[in-house]
């Protein structure tokens, strides 16, 4: 860190946060292939949290990718990059007291043991939307993959850039096979106890 950088010591604590929302703030990660149904997913569950009184926010690839990483493309480099800024966004979201839900491809398993570790492994709840590729591509309604596999998307996960499944998720979600009311019972049922203050 530069020397001329002295980080500001806040009066009001993660903690006191917290307690005024009345929740421990975790950070819910899908990941996934694109079309494996992430976005939907982490919507459907912020929708039932936020409906239950929890303090939520949902960030989502595209999204993100319009405004704060605007400058970065889909070398190996710039996802890293694009996954490095989003942890750092989650964690100061965290520290607000908020339940953050990011959705992301997030392919390299040690980008996402990059966060962790900097959100703190308490505090990440990974959730692997899995999904066979022929399913994504059946599903793919912005053309990306075929547009891929035509050789006019470089770098596209799943055709010419690895896709490395996690290992050990907090939660194994098949979006081919479980109907989305299913999926967001079993999510719920599983972060609800780690979610209460």
């Amino acid at each position: 860190m530069d020397n001329h950088i002295h980080p500001t010591i806040f009066k009001i604590s993660k903690k006191q946060r917290s307690e005024k929302l009345n929740q421990t703030p975790r950070l819910l990660w899908f990941t996934g292939l694109s079309g494996s149904g992430k976005s939907t997913l982490a919507n459907a569950v912020e929708s039932r949290l936020f409906e239950e009184g929890y303090h939520t926010y949902l960030l989502d690839g595209d999204n993100v990718r319009t405004g704060l990483n605007n400058d970065l493309g889909f070398s190996d480099e710039d996802r890293i990059e694009n996954i490095r800024r989003i942890s750092e966004v989650s964690k100061l979201m965290m520290d607000s007291g908020i339940i953050v839900l990011s959705a992301f491809i997030s392919p390299f398993q040690k980008d996402r043991e990059l966060i962790s570790n900097l959100v703190g492994e308490d505090n990440y709840i990974e959730i692997f939307v899995d999904c066979p590729i022929e399913v994504c591509e059946a599903r793919d309604v912005k053309g990306l993959y075929a547009k891929a596999r035509k050789g006019l998307i470089k770098d596209f996960t799943g055709i010419d850039s690895p896709y490395e499944e996690p290992t050990n998720p907090f939660l194994h979600i098949h979006s081919d096979r479980e109907k989305l009311n299913f999926s967001v019972d079993q999510i719920i049922n599983a972060v609800k106890e780690k979610l209460s203050f």
